[in-house]
């Protein structure tokens, strides 16, 4: 997902049921892994919110103050993984600490959806582009890897990312997918099944270089309805 907000609007909520149904029981057990915030409380409890609007079993998984005996478990058990946005580069440095990078690769061969925003989008992919550094924008090249190719998500919500990310491209950043704000793309066993948004006018884009510049297809993209 490009950019979405929990507990907030009705398009938003339309984003999270489409996650949902994706999964593979009726009423999926959900985690909320919000790593890239510290697990900050108030994003947390916008989760719970949102997940009373919607017939799931939420959980959440902290790895600050971690408590858990058992994470392998946990996640494995899970029918979906729901990845807050924030910090891409510490996100997946303290995943690796943890050794949570390992346990979700397993959790996808398994058939756990997992998802994410922003950082949460970021992180599936080998490369992509993040304030993880600080307030410019700027690459990043040591993702997850579950997905190839590089992500840019908030496409048509902050203005330095359009140009950064055909700048990068057409200088030899991998070729990838951007996605603006309510948008969404869904992968299955690495190839794209489609993009969807949940408000008018939100696209998906593949962006690519070719002689020496970058070049942005917009993907067809279906709207998620009530």
């Amino acid at each position: 997902m490009g950019g979405h907000a929990l507990d907030h609007e009705a398009e938003d909520s339309r984003m999270f049921a489409f996650v949902l149904a994706l999964a593979r029981a009726p009423r999926p057990r959900v985690c909320f892994v919000a790593t890239a915030t510290g697990d900050a409380p108030a994003y947390l409890l916008s989760f719970y919110r949102e997940c009373a609007r919607h017939d799931c079993r939420p959980a959440d998984l902290g790895l600050f103050d971690q408590r858990m005996e058992d994470v392998r478990a946990f996640v494995l058990a899970q029918d979906v993984v729901y990845v807050g946005g924030g910090n891409t580069a510490s996100l997946l440095a303290v995943w690796r600490a943890h050794g949570l990078d390992a346990i979700l690769r397993k959790a996808l061969a398994a058939g756990t959806v997992l998802c994410g925003v922003s950082a949460g989008m970021n992180c599936w992919f080998a490369a992509s582009t993040t304030d993880s550094f600080g307030p410019t924008l700027g690459p990043l090249h040591d993702g997850l890897g579950f997905l190839e190719g590089s992500a840019c998500p908030h496409y048509d919500g902050e203005e330095q990312r359009r140009p950064l990310y055909h700048r990068l491209v057409a200088e030899g950043f991998p070729a990838g997918y951007a996605a603006d704000e309510a948008a969404a793309l869904h992968f299955r066993d690495g190839a794209l099944v489609e993009a969807v948004a949940s408000r008018p006018g939100a696209r998906v884009y593949r962006v690519e270089a070719a002689a020496g510049r970058a070049v942005e297809t917009p993907l067809p993209t279906r709207l998620l309805h009530a």
